[in-house]
């Protein structure tokens, strides 16, 4: 997979504040948002998640690659064998999950399965998060905004609640498309923002450099 829009924003939005001890990135991918976790996080544990076989060895590649390759870690796995063989916990857990729940078609069967939900539906990734998420711990996800009401709700239906929200449009003009939200078991009044990405094609707003200026070498 190609880097996007939505991994770069989520590894970059996600808050910290709490410093995180032990990061799990669910649905990793090539690796990009536990790569720009661990170049934000001093988290002594950041572990990824990546059934691909494909990207699962890219991934890996990418991390062992990295300036942060003694920290940095992917399980060839799906979720549900990672619940039933993990123990452990962790303080944060980010997920850019696959989201077309419509059939995708592009010639590519590994893209197109890695794109639909069918590959992680919204229940299966929150119950799982409810089992590897500490108690004072974290997830925070990116998905479609049409969804956000949704994934909320089964959000609620095992005691996660949103610590901030903030909702992303290609321009000022345009619809909201993404959704980013941080979630924790404390019920708190939302953080509730906008981000728009860009002023014109490839002219990006201040918003967004100053978000993502840490992971672009052109901005």
């Amino acid at each position: 997979m190609k880097v996007g829009t939505d991994g770069v924003l989520l590894g970059a939005w996600v808050s910290l504040d709490k410093e995180p001890n032990s990061i799990l990135d669910i649905g990793a991918g090539s690796g990009l948002i536990a790569l720009q976790l661990a170049q934000r996080a001093i988290a002594e544990t950041i572990d990824a998640i990546e059934l691909d076989e494909d990207s699962y060895e890219q991934c890996v590649e990418n991390f062992e690659a990295s300036a942060w390759g003694d920290r940095l870690f992917c399980y060839h796995a799906s979720l549900h064998e990672f619940v039933e063989e993990m123990e452990d916990e962790y303080d944060l857990i980010v997920s850019n999950p696959p989201f077309y729940s419509e059939v995708v078609t592009s010639g590519d069967m590994a893209r197109d399965i890695a794109r639909q939900e069918l590959s992680l539906p919204f229940d299966e990734l929150i119950n799982g998060v409810s089992k590897l998420l500490s108690k004072e711990g974290e997830f925070a996800t990116i998905i479609p905004y049409k969804e956000e009401d949704r994934f909320i709700s089964l959000a609620l239906e095992i005691g996660l609640f949103v610590s901030q929200i903030t909702r992303v449009k290609g321009t000022a003009t345009s619809v909201i498309k993404r959704s980013l939200i941080q979630f924790s078991f404390t019920q708190t009044i939302p953080q509730e923002k906008e981000l728009v990405i860009e002023i014109n094609r490839h002219e990006y707003t201040l918003d967004y450099q100053e978000l993502t200026k840490d992971f672009y070498l052109k901005m």
